[in-house]
């Protein structure tokens, strides 16, 4: 009997190959249309309010499933979505954090209510078209990047439930860009020259600042140097990250945010781009998600944003809740509410939540 599988359609290309290798695989294959929350100000004025689930993104799936002879159904997500991914980014933000929503919508939207539906459809399996690998062998199941390090989301899927590991596939982990693009033509896939979208899917602009601005109350504020001066006025400190050079509309610079002091109502900066305060050896990490048993201390690879390289840190456990990584060279522009993955050998072993980073004394 055939393996039946649900694989998450987004009339993007990666969706559709993965969906296309499967059913040449021998599987039962469904599609879903992952159906999410759209900020109704968009609508309003006509404009596309996701772009993981417009008309056009639909209309694309449909296509492909038409011409793969696949049934298509879609998933309502909307609610949850807007609970789990937009309440909490805007929470976030209103904190003074920099969070990341595509890891929480991994954790609850994309794998967690996904496979909880498909498993309802009498699905052995759920798909996606992300670049990651699993790997399964006597120790157990494992999380791996994708051979294409250059589109490699792992760092995106730490945060998944190991329980839903096992009734994962990842179709193009093992491929490169080029190779699934390829693959779509061979397939004769309407969406084979179709662009990646990289954006914040909730947020249509390509900066985020506007949604912002609708949804939070900003309050202004003073923008002040490393050594106290007042330079100018910030437009309300969710507008601004660590490191951020762009948008501080200051003479005299480049500026770099160096920190948000929530308290005053401060946004600190420096005009040197290698001024101590920017750099950090030690952060500490909350809402830890193990994918697999490791014992501590132990000297791993830690990525502290999406496409950083990855650098060695000492990880242990500071009290019940929260852990803490010690580098042995300083870095720049840890950001507090971004994730830190740990790595080894090129496997996921788990990550979390980085609350503050702080230096040697």
């Amino acid at each position: 009997m055939k393996k039946k599988v649900a694989v998450g359609m987004s009339g993007g290309v990666d969706s559709s190959v993965a969906a296309a290798l499967l059913k040449k695989q021998g599987y039962q294959v469904i599609g879903i249309f992952m159906n999410f929350w759209k900020d109704p100000h968009y609508a309003e004025n006509q404009t596309i309010a996701n772009k993981c689930c417009s008309l056009d993104a639909y209309n694309d799936a449909r296509r492909v499933a038409e011409n793969l002879n696949l049934p298509l159904y879609t998933f309502n997500f909307q609610t949850t979505f807007k609970k789990y991914i937009v309440d909490n980014f805007l929470k976030q933000y209103e904190h003074g954090l920099t969070p990341n929503p595509c890891v929480r919508c991994n954790q609850f939207i994309k794998f967690g209510e996904f496979w909880q539906k498909a498993k309802a459809l009498g699905c052995d399996f759920i798909a996606t078209g992300h670049y990651a690998q699993i790997k399964k062998d006597k120790k157990g199941i494992h999380l791996l990047e994708a051979k294409d390090k250059a589109k490699d989301q792992s760092y995106f899927l730490y945060s998944l439930d190991k329980k839903i590991l096992r009734h994962i596939v990842f179709p193009v982990g093992k491929l490169t860009k080029s190779q699934v693009r390829k693959l779509a033509t061979k397939f004769k896939l309407p969406v084979s020259e179709k662009k990646d979208s990289q954006e914040i899917c909730f947020v249509p602009e390509k900066e985020h600042y506007e949604f912002l601005k609708r949804h939070l109350k900003l309050k202004a504020g003073d923008i002040v140097s490393v050594d106290g001066k007042k330079l100018g006025q910030h437009q309300g400190l969710p507008l601004y990250t660590i490191g951020q050079r762009k948008g501080l509309e200051l003479s005299g610079g480049p500026w770099y945010v160096v920190d948000l002091d929530i308290k005053k109502n401060q946004l600190i900066i420096t005009n040197n781009p290698q001024d101590p305060q920017l750099f950090s050896d030690i952060i500490y990490i909350k809402e830890i998600n193990w994918l697999q048993k490791i014992k501590l201390p132990s000297n791993l690879e830690i990525r502290i944003r999406y496409m950083h390289k990855g650098e060695k840190g000492v990880l242990s456990l500071k009290n019940k809740n929260i852990y803490q990584v010690k580098f042995p060279k300083k870095q720049r522009a840890i950001t507090p509410g971004q994730s830190a993955v740990f790595y080894k050998n090129r496997e996921v072993l788990g990550g979390g939540i980085i609350m503050k980073a702080t230096k040697t004394k």
